[in-house]
């Protein structure tokens, strides 16, 4: 089945994104063909608008509550559930599926696919939007019912570059009240063009896919190094005031410009070091064989332990847990890192057990987030992963989803591992770093890298004040976070709601201060709050995920029926999942 013809249109305002697409594909072949659409997902993408057109049949997704929409595939021949493919081990990550039944010789199918996405903070302070390199033309979309591991096989490059370009209709608007300086994109593209005298807003359009069959890396640079920005989006004529459809939305990214060195940093972490068990395969290996480089299979585990301790700074705080069908802390809690406690370790890293049972790591996460964190000492967790972690992937997820903003993952699993997939969407979603581990020879080197990147500066202290209109209020959907690191940024919602007494007033300011060791940092952004809409709703559909997810967690301290139906309430309005919804084909 080939990809034939592409059209994308891509509205980016600062760090969100509303893609707007419609891809046309043709079964080549001589034989029918069973098909299927898969699009890579992560935490930060929305998907709110699906539905695929193979002459008179029509296959749209459905937002449904978990429930009825389990009640309705069982009972409806034809419907199928989306999500269930997340699980398929063949698959990188969450995934966006959808069985679209049999595709006959030289018909087409067109696919509609519309969702919204934060996008991240790249070091040199560009904002990173990116397609898949499979859905554009001139590559073939291979797709099977019996294997997923090739289904996405890119055909030869023989498509003369008029013919591909008639096929791609790839536009981009950009918008900031920062302005827009300029672009870089790793493929042929029209010249950069500015909509507005301030240079606000511009366009700017694909004329070929990414040379050597690349995914597009599309970076917009705004003006200026701004340390916040803000995207105000209008509350929906047709929802009820004082719901979040029923108000204004803002969304405020916070990017501290932190220094790359600090006089005094103030801050020296809790640094935590899960291993697991089964790569510490003989036991009882002394101290001393680890300084011989002794071929002890468990040495490469113990001499990266032993490298990290030895490199920690004095006064940070640390602890070591080692994990299987169970897990074991050294320290009741985390101990401050002294001459003392760092030998009373070193002496017990032998003690280590191979464990070649189970793997609690979902038991072990949760420990550790239940436990307070300590003042002035950012958590970051370095994590070595041998096993497999069965059928807890997504609880896994849902648990560092809930405090990403709270630590930071370091995951080094080896190249057998089959949770290679997990450890690399923890790293994302904290901003940390995954290392797949190749040979006993990179674990030290690699995992002392992430340390050394683990103690550059950071931002803490952080906080957020607004500045409003008498009458208005604000209500935080998602607050912000307690530590931002360096070359990364975090992204707010807020919900305003009230009415103002002048009408006339229609300017607000949100002033963001922090401290980069003992040194404070503070920058104020004012913004419209009457700003020009297009009904799209891109930044209320990001905010509401963040508030459906919010209401989730409250269920163990609010009467869980009630959360239950605001939830799905919700959930259902703009077309975005929620813990307690399913989306179906029908």
């Amino acid at each position: 089945v080939e990809l034939e013809t592409v059209t994308v249109n891509v509205s980016i305002q600062d760090f969100v994104a509303d893609v707007v697409s419609e891809l046309v594909f043709r079964n080549m072949s001589q034989v029918s063909k069973e098909t299927m659409f898969i699009f890579p997902l992560d935490f930060n993408t929305v998907v709110h608008t699906f539905y695929a057109t193979m002459g008179d049949t029509r296959i749209e997704a459905m937002v449904l509550e978990k429930e009825e929409a389990q009640q309705l595939c069982k009972a409806t021949s034809g419907v199928e559930n989306l999500t269930y493919l997340q699980d398929q081990g063949d698959l990188w990550g969450p995934v966006f599926a959808c069985f679209l039944g049999n595709l006959p010789p030289n018909r087409e199918v067109t696919i509609s696919l519309c969702y919204v996405q934060e996008l991240t903070l790249q070091p040199d302070g560009a904002a990173q939007f990116c397609w898949p390199r499979e859905l554009f033309p001139s590559r073939k979309y291979i797709i099977s019912s019996f294997t997923f591991l090739h289904l996405f096989l890119t055909a030869d490059w023989i498509s003369l570059e008029e013919e591909t370009s008639k096929s791609l209709h790839f536009g981009i608007c950009l918008r900031s009240g920062h302005g827009v300086s300029h672009i870089a994109v790793n493929s042929s593209h029209t010249p950069l063009q500015y909509i507005a005298p301030d240079q606000t807003s511009a366009e700017v359009s694909l004329k070929l896919p990414p040379w050597m069959q690349d995914d597009l890396n599309f970076l917009v640079y705004y003006r200026g190094s701004p340390s916040l920005s803000a995207v105000v989006e209008r509350r929906d004529p047709k929802a009820s005031p004082g719901s979040l459809l029923g108000d204004t939305v803002v969304m405020v990214t916070l990017m501290p410009n932190i220094p790359d060195t600090v006089p005094n940093p103030g801050q020296f972490g809790e640094f935590l070091f899960l291993m697991d068990r089964s790569l510490f395969q003989d036991a009882q290996v002394p101290p001393e064989e680890v300084f011989r480089g002794s071929a002890h299979p468990s040495v490469c585990s113990q001499n990266t332990l032993l490298f990290l301790l030895k490199s920690l700074p004095l006064g940070c705080y640390f602890n070591i847990y080692s994990f299987g069908a169970t897990f074991k802390a050294f320290y009741p809690q985390s101990v401050e890192y002294t001459q003392e406690s760092m030998d009373n370790a070193v002496g017990s890293i032998s003690s280590i057990c191979p464990d070649l049972g189970g793997c609690d790591l979902l038991g072990l996460l949760r420990f550790i987030y239940s436990t307070p964190l300590l003042h002035g000492h950012p958590r970051q967790l370095f994590i070595f992963i041998q096993r497999k972690v069965s059928n807890e992937e997504e609880a896994i997820m849902a648990e560092v989803y809930r405090y990403r903003d709270h630590h930071r993952c370091f995951c080094f699993p080896t190249n057998s591992c089959d949770s290679f997939n997990l450890s690399q969407a923890m790293a994302l979603e904290t901003k940390g770093e995954c290392v797949c581990i190749h040979s006993r020879m990179d674990m030290t080197s690699e995992a002392v890298k992430c340390l050394q990147q683990a103690l550059q500066p950071l931002a803490s202290g952080i906080s957020l004040h607004w500045d409003l209109p008498p009458g208005l209020e604000v209500s935080m959907i998602r607050k912000a976070p307690e530590i931002i690191f360096q070359g990364h940024q975090s992204s707010i919602y807020a919900q305003i709601h009230g009415q103002a007494q002048d009408p006339e007033v229609d300017e607000g300011a949100v002033t963001l201060q922090y401290y980069v060791g003992h040194q404070s940092f503070e920058y104020t952004l004012r913004f419209s709050l009457s700003p020009s809409s297009d009904g799209r709703l891109p930044v209320h559909r990001m905010a509401m995920k963040h508030l459906l997810w919010k209401l989730a967690w409250e269920g163990t301290s609010r009467a869980e029926k009630d959360v239950h139906h605001s939830t799905v309430k919700s959930s259902l309005s703009l077309g975005v999942l929620s813990p307690f919804t399913s989306v179906v084909a029908v």
